[in-house]
C-alpha cells in the first residue's frame, strides 16, 4: 500500500488522494476542480461503508490481483472497483446525494 501511496505521487498523471477525512492534491488550483474533488468525495463515502482500515485493505489486494490480470499499473489501478465507481460518477455532482450503500460493489 505504501508502494501504492508513493507511486501516486511520483506519477504525474495522479492528482490527488483521499484518506480520510482528508482530501491531499498535488496542485493547488485543483481545489476549484468540482469534478475532481467530487472524486475524491466518492471514495471518502466508500472509506466510510468500510470503516476506513478495510477499504485501505480491500483497494490493495484488489490492486494486486488487478495487476497480475492486467500486468500494467494503471490498467490495474483503472479496474479496481472504487475507482471505477468514482470516475464513472465523478462528472454527476449530485451522485452522492441519490448513492446507494456499498455501490461500488456494482463495479467489481
Amino acid at each position: 500500500m505504501i508502494l501504492l501511496i508513493v507511486r501516486l505521487f511520483t506519477n504525474k498523471h495522479y492528482r490527488g488522494i483521499t484518506i480520510y477525512p482528508f482530501v491531499i492534491l498535488t496542485q493547488k488550483e485543483d481545489g476549484r476542480n468540482a469534478v475532481l474533488l467530487n472524486h475524491e468525495k466518492i471514495h471518502i463515502r466508500q472509506q466510510l461503508e468500510l470503516l476506513v482500515i478495510p477499504f485501505f485493505i480491500w483497494y490493495g489486494l484488489e490492486f494486486l490481483i488487478r495487476f497480475l490480470m492486467y500486468r500494467n499499473w494503471s490498467k490495474a489501478y483503472r479496474n479496481i472497483s472504487f475507482e471505477r465507481e468514482s470516475y464513472a460518477n465523478e462528472e454527476d455532482l449530485d451522485y452522492l446525494q441519490q448513492r446507494s450503500f456499498w455501490k461500488w460493489i456494482k463495479y467489481l
